[in-house]
């Protein structure tokens, strides 16, 4: 597991952009917002009625599944010059 409950929203953010989307969907679409500045993902997820553990999943998937993709795109490079 990349992210964790406790880790900031903006730092999620920044370090796995594709996330943007799974907030956004949670309604959680305040990235300009102070509290968002300050607030781990839980802290979040509570202040909106989201269940902390089940964001925390989704986020976690939408990253692995960008890192895959990255992964086969890696592999297909490499093959492709051989």
């Amino acid at each position: 597991m990349k992210i964790t409950k406790d880790m900031g929203i903006i730092e999620v953010v920044q370090k796995y952009p594709d996330t943007i989307g799974v907030f956004m969907y949670a309604g959680m679409g305040c990235f300009g917002c102070m509290a968002a500045r300050f607030e781990n993902i839980e802290q979040g997820a509570m202040a909106h009625g989201i269940d902390p553990d089940e964001l925390v999943a989704a986020l976690n998937e939408v990253v692995d599944a960008a890192e895959e993709g990255a992964d086969k795109e890696e592999s297909a490079e490499v093959a492709a010059t051989n």
